[in-house]
Order: C-alpha cells, then structure tokens, then sequence
C-alpha cells in the first residue's frame, strides 16, 4: 500500500494552492497550515530549492471522530497535501493516504474513520 497519491495539474503554483484548497473544501477540508518549503529552506539554509508547499487538510467531523477513538492521535494530524512544481506550468499534488499512515496506531476503531477520510482526500486529488 502506497502512503500517498497524486495527481499533476497544468497550473502555476498560486493557482494550483487556490484550485486545490476549493477542491479539498469541497470534500468538507479547511487548510489549517501551509509551509512554503522552498521559501524556509532559502531563509535557514540559505539553498534554492524547487516550488514545494505543504498544506496541512483538516475535516473537524473526522478529525473529532478520530480524537474521540484515540487520544493521541493529534500527533498525525493534520492530513499533509503537498504541492511541488515538476516543470514549468506543471505542479503535482500528492496526499497522504490516512488508512495507510493509520497503519501504524493499534485502535481498530480508527480503521473506518481514516477509510471514510482517505475516500474524501483521494475523490478530492482525483477531481482536479
């Protein structure tokens, strides 16, 4: 099992972060961080690196349903969705597989929870 998936979108980065963030909304996901890599890693490392942003996808219905299941589970939250530019105009976006990352946690009750919610995510990359 692969722990994530993707999908390349024909889009400049902004308006990839934009069509993605209305794609992941539409699915009931609020983006409650975004990381701009490239941007960090040139103010504390001093090194150019491709466009590459992390958006941190959270759905609270899920997210409160899995906290319910496991208290410690705020350790994997939120869902990562990255973007990272291949090629000029180009920009894959990839998400984290939540039934695959979940894996990992010994509560069967998180098994249902992180299916319903891989669903969303991957209808949500699908559909861009």
């Amino acid at each position: 099992m692969s722990y994530h998936f993707s999908k390349t979108v024909a889009l400049p980065m902004e308006r990839a972060i934009d069509h993605v963030t209305a794609a992941l909304a539409a699915k009931g996901f609020g983006i409650l961080t975004t990381i701009d890599v490239a941007a960090t890693l040139k103010k504390k490392l001093d090194v150019e690196f491709r466009p590459y942003v992390i958006l941190g996808a959270c759905n609270p219905g899920f997210a409160y349903k899995a906290l319910q299941q496991e208290s410690h589970i705020g350790t994997m939250l939120p869902c990562n969705v990255i973007l990272q530019q291949v090629d000029e105009g180009l920009v894959e976006v990839s998400a984290v597989d939540p039934a695959a990352s979940m894996q990992g946690v010994d509560n069967p009750g998180l098994a249902s929870i992180a299916g319903d919610v891989r669903e969303l995510l991957k209808q949500a990359v699908d559909g861009l």
